[in-house]
């Protein structure tokens, strides 16, 4: 089932307002894959941007969110496919793996990203030794994840539509 694509209330507290935004932007990325069939979903559209596919886009985010909050934030191992030796990109080169398991995958990483968000001040800096953008404050992260959430889906809007004709925003 696709996530509620609703915007936080415009009264809501700093965090309610971030995770609102953010919940709604990988709501919009979770919609926009919705009765794509497995071939659709690793068809490539942009013929510059081969990896940029709706499965491509979406293990991306997973693995974005596991990023910032998992690695940069509470300081964790990095591993997964953008810390890897492997070509540049690798957390887009998801042929084979079905478009619904990786919506899982992806859904399981937010509700993980969200316990991590919970637990935290939006002033608590991130804890990875190896990385200077651990530096970053968690309301740092929430803002840049809004950011490269929207941009992915924008992404995923303009793909979906090459597809399929499908559109809509909001």
């Amino acid at each position: 089932m696709t996530p509620p694509r609703n915007r936080p209330p415009f009264e809501a507290d700093e965090r309610t307002q971030l995770v609102g935004w953010l919940d709604m932007q990988r709501a919009i990325i979770h919609w926009k894959c919705e009765g794509l069939s497995d071939a659709d979903a690793h068809r490539s559209v942009l013929p510059a941007s081969p990896l940029m596919t709706m499965a491509g886009v979406v293990s991306h985010m997973r693995w974005v969110e596991n990023t910032w909050f998992e690695v940069m934030l509470l300081g964790r191992p990095a591993r997964g496919p953008q810390f890897d030796d492997g070509p540049e990109d690798a957390d887009m080169m998801v042929e084979g793996i079905p478009l619904a398991q990786l919506l899982e995958e992806y859904d399981r990483q937010c509700a993980v990203s969200n316990e991590i968000i919970a637990a935290h001040s939006l002033d608590d800096v991130g804890k990875h030794p190896d990385f200077r953008v651990a530096g970053a404050s968690l309301r740092w992260i929430l803002l840049h994840m809004i950011e490269e959430t929207a941009r992915h889906a924008g992404h995923v809007d303009v793909i979906r539509e090459l597809l399929d004709g499908g559109k809509g925003y909001y």
